[in-house]
């Protein structure tokens, strides 16, 4: 199984639908060596949003050519889904069953003391000479460019954590995304293990809509 660091340009947060997809294929996690390369842009099923058009400049009328959205699909061999915030990128494409690996979560854990973890403020974070990061990210939301980071990222990552494994990592990963405090509510930025009983108990049993990892902070 091998594991895609994936991204992908979209139509915008309503229901999105995808118009751009990039990923690398990797398998040695020592190296993060590309074996594979992936780009193309697809057709959607609907109009691009104004605030989405901003970000990527992808525009309707070069996607004419393109094949249509809904033709997307992953390698069979992929095992394992990279990303920042990569739920988003996974939604978009259907929610296939794979693993997914979220450097977003990761690197919140790892450096809490940053103040902001996006992808483009983790790389001058990291940077070296912060000219060069600029010039780079200057092709930040191109969907290739996004994984290119991102694979940077991650290696970053795999130096602090040491896995052994894709699986390794992803059960890091896993961990690294059950909040410790409440994001929303009366009780709001309270540590989760200082909650009162009764109302982690009203919370488990009246927001049926729960984030799934902050419902497995709660039952712990």
């Amino acid at each position: 199984m091998r594991a895609l660091i994936f991204d992908t340009e979209t139509t915008g947060r309503v229901e999105p639908d995808l118009i751009e997809a990039a990923w690398l294929a990797v398998s040695d996690l020592k190296t993060l060596e590309v074996e594979e390369q992936f780009v193309q842009r697809y057709r959607p099923a609907k109009p691009i949003e104004m605030g989405a058009m901003a970000v990527h400049h992808i525009l309707e009328e070069d996607l004419l050519e393109s094949p249509p959205a809904s033709s997307f699909q992953l390698p069979e061999d992929t095992g394992y889904l990279v990303g920042h915030s990569i739920d988003y990128d996974w939604g978009v494409i259907g929610k296939p069953d794979v693993k997914r690996i979220c450097t977003y979560a990761m690197t919140r854990k790892l450096w809490p003391e940053v103040d902001s973890h996006s992808q483009s403020a983790l790389m001058y974070h990291f940077s070296k000479d912060k000219h060069k990061t600029r010039d780079n990210l200057k092709n930040a939301h191109s969907a290739l460019a996004d994984v290119k980071f991102c694979r940077i990222l991650l290696n970053k990552v795999i130096l602090s954590v040491r896995p052994n494994s894709w699986e390794d990592l992803w059960e890091f990963s896993e961990r690294a995304r059950i909040p410790e405090t409440m994001p929303f509510g009366k009780h709001k930025g309270v540590k989760i293990a200082d909650l009162p009983d009764d109302y982690r108990r009203w919370a488990l049993n009246n927001l049926t809509d729960m984030d799934v990892y902050l419902r497995k902070a709660l039952e712990a």
